[in-house]
């Protein structure tokens, strides 16, 4: 079950955590999960179960997380460039990449922390509606409403130029 599923849970991690805290987290994840197995049931898959554990990690270390999006959409544009580039294009599609993704980072951070879960679940891990329910332990009906919410408030922060890929 580790190597099989290890490398997912701990992408999902580390994005939501970066990389130092996600080597923690899923030892933690793993640990939890075979104290638990007893508990564990079968119908809903054993990576939905994964992410639900890893989930309410992230959670106890919410303040971090949110912590560090506020810091990143703070910062400062011109510091953000490692290397100045001989193509201005190049440079060009940087910077705005630079600026949606602090922009974004702002967003998250304001966003709940339930609405991020399942936006962050749905966008980063590509799990369906009803994986995500179990994961978070809620009703499918209620990953929906939740997804809607934090898409809107997406469409809001970000204006025009924010462009859902739903494939």
């Amino acid at each position: 079950m580790f190597d099989r599923h290890a490398p997912a849970i701990h992408r999902y991690i580390a994005r939501r955590l970066g990389t130092g805290e996600a080597d923690d987290l899923v030892g933690q994840t793993f640990l939890i999960a075979f104290e638990r197995r007893d508990r564990f049931d079968e119908s809903s898959g054993v990576l939905p179960w994964l992410y639900g554990i890893a989930t309410n990690l992230i959670r106890r270390r919410r303040r971090d997380e949110i912590r560090q999006y506020r810091a990143y959409s703070r910062s400062d544009a011109g510091t953000a460039s490692a290397e100045a580039d001989t193509l201005s294009a190049e440079v060009a599609d940087r910077v705005d990449a630079e600026t949606t993704s602090r922009a974004l980072a702002g967003v998250l951070a304001g966003l709940r922390q339930t609405d991020r879960d399942v936006l962050l679940l749905y966008a980063w891990e590509d799990l369906s509606y009803p994986e995500i329910a179990a994961a978070l332990k809620i009703p499918a009906g209620t990953v929906a409403s939740r997804l809607h919410r934090a898409r809107r408030v997406l469409r809001a922060a970000l204006g025009p130029d924010f462009q859902e890929d739903l494939s």
